[in-house]
């Protein structure tokens, strides 16, 4: 299990107990995370999950794939930091991950 931060565009924080081996995404799904909306369900078909890895993150993520990058071109608002949650498979090593919900997607 690993806790991640969850923070909205209205900067309200959701902290969630994620099972590893669960995306990112599945777990804002499931406790109802304003912003992520995950309209294609996790298969990286849209960008409607799209979060702001924390900078002190963003090592341990990694990075987009090609496909992931593709879908990020979709997305409003994207910056270095941008990911699909739905790409992030929850670690032991992400306890703590903070990831941040864009405004425009609030």
């Amino acid at each position: 299990m690993a806790k991640i931060i969850y923070i909205t565009a209205d900067a309200e924080t959701h902290e969630v107990e994620a099972a590893t081996g669960s995306t990112v995404m599945e777990n804002a799904v499931r406790n109802m995370v304003p912003g992520i909306e995950a309209e294609c369900g996790g298969a990286c078909a849209c960008a409607t999950c799209h979060v702001y890895v924390d900078e002190g993150w963003r090592e341990k993520v990694g990075e987009a794939s090609p496909m992931e990058e593709d879908m990020l071109d979709f997305a409003y608002d994207v910056q270095p930091n941008s990911r699909l949650s739905c790409q992030i498979r929850v670690t032991d090593e992400l306890d703590g991950l903070v990831v941040r919900v864009p405004e425009r997607q609030a």
